[in-house]
């Protein structure tokens, strides 16, 4: 299989498995998408991992693939494309990529799916699309710029550069640079942490961040309203607050 859904302690990581640059072809995109829901229904994934392995995250689609597709079979296949990534931004736990060498194109619209980014000093991320004649079509020219802002976003989209570590963390792109060795044990310690967490209550505060980002202060605050009314119903907030109010704060166990 050209992607992996392993699972150990609440944590699910969607390792990438097809050397030697983790190409992603339309068979791991489409298994992406399967395994992507397949983490959103099991109840015994309460956060995830996105990885590569310890050389590369995903060096981009397939080009060779991509050369023999005509307008026609893209049309037919963009949306597919897309649906696939879009999975994996929907699935409604904590997602981190840990990211080594390699996250451009595809790659790095895939880490873009992620809540939070750590990577490696190794790592190095663009979207050289426009350097083939094209552009990012796997959400890199939506989720970019809502990540970094329009110009950062239309510098790396326009010029196809490739940015290293340390400039992405200054741009926003990621969110900590760690050894090249460790980044797999601390993105996997960051959800393994949060996966102890109360699920429902962090469900609802991701879908009301992205809702509220798509949309105006006003209907922000309706989701963010509604979520937050909707947790008083819930197990997890009666523990939570039982918690504090007996042992003080921070000693909450959600299962």
């Amino acid at each position: 299989m050209t992607v992996n859904l392993e699972v150990a302690e609440g944590v699910g990581t969607l390792r990438l498995d097809r050397p030697p640059m983790n190409a992603l072809d339309v068979a791991t995109q489409d298994r992406l998408k399967e395994l992507a829901e397949e983490a959103t229904r099991r109840e015994d994934v309460r956060a995830v991992v996105i990885y590569g392995g310890e050389k590369v995250f995903a060096a981009g689609a397939d080009i060779k693939e991509m050369q023999a597709m005509d307008h026609t079979a893209m049309v037919l296949r963009a949306r597919a494309l897309q649906d696939a990534f879009t999975a994996v931004a929907r699935i409604p736990k904590p997602v981190v990529a840990a990211v080594t060498g390699y996250a451009l194109g595809g790659g790095c619209e895939l880490a873009l799916c992620a809540d939070y980014r750590i990577a490696g000093e190794n790592a190095k991320l663009g979207q050289p699309e426009i350097l083939l004649g094209l552009i990012p079509g796997a959400g890199g020219t939506q989720r970019l710029p809502r990540l970094i802002g329009p110009s950062k976003a239309k510098d790396l989209i326009f010029t196809g550069r490739m940015v290293k570590a340390d400039e992405a963390l200054a741009l926003g792109l990621v969110d900590r640079v760690v050894p090249a060795g460790e980044v797999y044990e601390q993105a996997h310690a960051w959800a393994a942490r949060l996966a102890q967490g109360p699920a429902l209550a962090l469900r609802a505060a991701k879908e009301a961040v992205d809702a509220g980002l798509e949309t105006d202060i006003d209907t922000g605050l309706t989701v963010e309203r509604n979520w937050f009314a909707g947790l008083f119903a819930t197990e997890d907030r009666e523990r939570g607050m039982r918690s504090f109010v007996e042992e003080g704060p921070g000693k909450a166990k959600f299962f």
